[in-house]
């Protein structure tokens, strides 16, 4: 009993003010969990939810609970801490408003980030159109979210921002279509053409049969017999069976003998033109000898009644 009287006592010794020991103890416990606590809630949701959710959205949920937890145990803490908040009401109240009109725009990208974790537009590692930028998505953070642009240029949008704009998500989809036009000469056999593009699109390991591809004559242009051709791809390999496929079929036409047209202009006359051309003689021209002229300032000015003949 005297041990558990004199640690009683100990503990509720003032420390500093009105803290006591047992105050500073509780406060240190609280810490510990609060900086215990998320990490091991981030594990369990990792563990349980990682297979359900994009690795983002779990980097977001672990975030929130965080925040959500330091916010608890500050509250927690205050007690322990014996401070007289009465009088900082007022004061409180307009600092909190003047806070709250500074924090909107962070308060703003807070919740966004909220609504992106739960909407979950995008996810890491997607290719999307935001705006007119064309970029890959880094990271989807509480506040921002870090995309990289095609150029290799990192860029970071608020989280308000993104929410509101439209985002077009290229790799949603497992499968994306690309397209071509092909114009071929009017002498050229289109059913050949179409047969050997065809055959091509066939060889071609990423170009899916199911949506199967399609090749037909699209358009009668000026100069040219349009072929539309059209293929599916898996959405990761779509950029390199493009830029690929289209110079495989320019090869291929033109080791048959199918060549890409150039713009061509035919004039015909309905009546023949008809030129009467004559040749005409110019009159000879008298050579002047350069001595033979002399300058004015030598001869001075003319008399009244005096000609020069030159």
């Amino acid at each position: 009993m005297d041990l558990l009287t004199n640690l009683d006592s100990f503990l509720n010794r003032p420390f500093i003010s009105q803290i006591t020991f047992f105050d500073l103890f509780s406060v240190g416990i609280i810490l510990i969990i609060a900086i215990v606590a998320p990490t091991l809630i981030q594990k369990y949701i990792k563990r349980g939810l990682g297979d359900k959710l994009d690795h983002s959205n779990v980097e977001l949920a672990s975030t929130l609970i965080r925040y959500l937890i330091y916010i608890f145990a500050f509250l927690l803490i205050l007690p322990f801490l014996h401070l007289d908040l009465s009088g900082l009401f007022v004061a409180g109240g307009i600092i909190a408003l003047a806070l709250a009109f500074a924090a909107q725009n962070i308060v703003s990208n807070f919740i966004s980030g909220i609504f992106l974790m739960i909407e979950r537009p995008i996810k890491t590692g997607d290719t999307v159109i935001i705006g007119s930028t064309w970029a890959t998505v880094q990271t989807i953070q509480m506040m921002s979210t870090i995309v990289r642009g095609f150029d290799g240029i990192y860029i970071r949008i608020p989280n308000s921002k993104l929410f509101t704009s439209e985002i077009t998500n290229l790799v949603i989809n497992p499968a994306r279509r690309f397209e071509y036009t092909i114009g071929i000469r009017y002498k050229d056999d289109a059913g050949k053409a179409i047969a050997i593009i065809r055959e091509l699109i066939d060889k071609q390991p990423y170009a899916l049969k199911s949506p199967g591809p399609s090749v037909y004559v699209d358009k009668l242009d000026d100069s040219s017999v349009n072929l539309m051709v059209r293929v599916w791809a898996p959405s990761l390999f779509w950029w390199g069976l493009r830029t690929e496929l289209l110079w495989k079929i320019k090869v291929e036409l033109e080791k048959n003998g199918i060549q890409i047209p150039f713009p061509q202009r035919e004039l015909w006359f309905n009546n023949i033109l008809k030129t009467d051309m004559k040749t005409v003689k110019a009159p000879p021209i008298k050579d002047i000898p350069y001595q033979e002229i002399e300058p004015q300032s030598k001869i001075g000015k003319p008399k009244p009644g005096e000609t020069h003949d030159w």
